[in-house]
């Protein structure tokens, strides 16, 4: 085995080390009472952890990286009835959906990805060639890849025309942390933002937890790698 290998190997095994003793600091002194129902919908793999109670129909629903489990994406609109709008770039995913709901009148999906600007971007294949997510960051430091059109959060939601933003939830390898960083420099208002965070960077997930919450928002839930955000004036009223 390389040398380079190994080392990579190391930091990722250190990086999970750390990332797990942050998500108990975080849940023993940052994670705030939430006066919301926070129920998980969906599947063990594929489902997000929000407030229930305060969803309602007239919400506007992101969800960036579908893969193959749009368990979440219909469980939104099955039981609050919300138009969920859904981006992904990979060509396997997009064969998914056709499949699963190409009939949905309130799922809409867009073969994009979602970026800190609008451009064409590689999209490296993963290790497993059963898996689906491909990353813009080569998570898995392959070779093979594909080209793929994304946007910057703002320039999507002019082209929809949508002023606002209810529930943000991004799975989107890596990506994540460029996406909250443009959003917030947009000054985006988005209620609830739900994220995985990659174990790719200890320091990168710390850096975007403290932005989130420095921007107004708290932390309310962690599931496995899944942050759940709530802007901060909401809890209080």
């Amino acid at each position: 085995m390389e040398m380079s290998t190994v080392l990579t190997d190391i930091s990722r095994k250190l990086n999970r080390v750390m990332l797990k003793g942050f998500h108990g600091f975080l849940k023993r002194f940052l994670i705030k009472d939430c006066p919301y129902r926070l129920e998980k919908i969906g599947s063990d793999y594929g489902g997000w952890v929000v407030p229930t109670n305060l969803i309602k129909p007239d919400w506007v629903c992101y969800c960036a990286g579908v893969g193959e489990d749009i368990t979440f994406d219909l469980g939104i609109i099955e039981r609050f009835s919300c138009n969920v709008f859904a981006f992904e770039p990979t060509p396997r995913a997009k064969k998914y959906v056709g499949k699963i709901a190409v009939n949905n009148k309130k799922f809409h999906f867009y073969q994009i990805g979602l970026w800190s600007k609008d451009s064409i971007q590689k999209f490296f294949v993963p290790t497993n060639p059963r898996f689906v997510s491909h990353s813009i960051l080569n998570l898995s430091e392959t070779q093979d890849f594909f080209e793929a059109n994304c946007q910057r959060l703002s320039t999507i939601m002019q082209n929809l025309e949508h002023e606002k933003i209810d529930l943000l939830k991004m799975d989107i390898e890596g990506a994540e942390h460029e996406v909250l960083k443009s959003l917030i420099e947009d000054n985006i208002d988005i209620k609830v933002i739900g994220v995985e965070f990659e174990p790719m960077s200890f320091l990168k997930v710390i850096i975007s937890t403290f932005k989130l919450m420095s921007y107004k928002y708290s932390l309310v839930s962690i599931d496995g790698r899944n942050y759940t955000f709530i802007k901060t004036q909401i809890l209080n009223v």
